[in-house]
């Protein structure tokens, strides 16, 4: 069975997003995104709402465009060889490739995939997370805490959800990013 995993950049006040949507600060250096690029490798789907599907088209063309670094041109290949589910009401159609629409969250239909799925699959962005995780679909929480307070925004974790978490790895970057890796333990 395939593990769903939660992944995010994050400031270390817990946000995904400033008040602005602003995202910037939350930008890795080298050493962070190839970290990011080995945690990724193993997903076979992405699982979006609209707007982290809108981020990351991002990586559909990167390698099109003049001095697009290697770790991040090694990130648009991991991300083009993967599966997109985007989980939309007002996207008429999927501009890039191997990505489909669904109209609502299906919990069902992540359970189906989870239990057919032959690699991992990535739940991307706070809110569609947050659903994931209050449906108990989660199985592993990676966290990018960036030496950064932001003081608002979009929270990286929703307010209504608790859970008990089971440390299974850290990392320290020159940067002064943190990583923490967690599973999500059975109530």
């Amino acid at each position: 069975m395939a593990k769903l995993i939660y992944s995010a950049l994050a400031s270390a006040d817990g946000y995904v997003e400033d008040a602005a949507g602003g995202i910037d600060w939350a930008a890795p250096d080298d050493e962070v995104h190839s970290f990011v690029n080995d945690l990724e490798r193993p997903i076979g789907t992405y699982l979006y709402g609209r707007g982290m599907y809108e981020t990351m088209r991002y990586w559909e063309d990167a390698h099109t465009r003049a001095g697009e670094p290697a770790v991040g041109l090694e990130y648009a290949g991991i991300w083009q060889a993967a599966d997109k589910i985007v989980f939309s009401t007002s996207l008429a159609a999927a501009t890039t490739g191997r990505t489909r629409i669904e109209r609502s969250f299906d919990p069902g239909l992540v359970r189906r995939l989870k239990s057919s799925a032959a690699q991992d699959i990535s739940v991307g962005g706070a809110n569609l997370a947050g659903q994931a995780l209050r449906a108990g679909l989660v199985d592993e929480l990676h966290l990018l805490l960036v030496p950064a307070i932001v003081g608002g925004g979009k929270r990286a974790l929703p307010d209504d959800f608790r859970a008990d978490l089971e440390l299974r790895d850290t990392r320290k970057f020159a940067s002064g990013v943190v990583y923490l890796g967690y599973v999500l333990r059975a109530a």
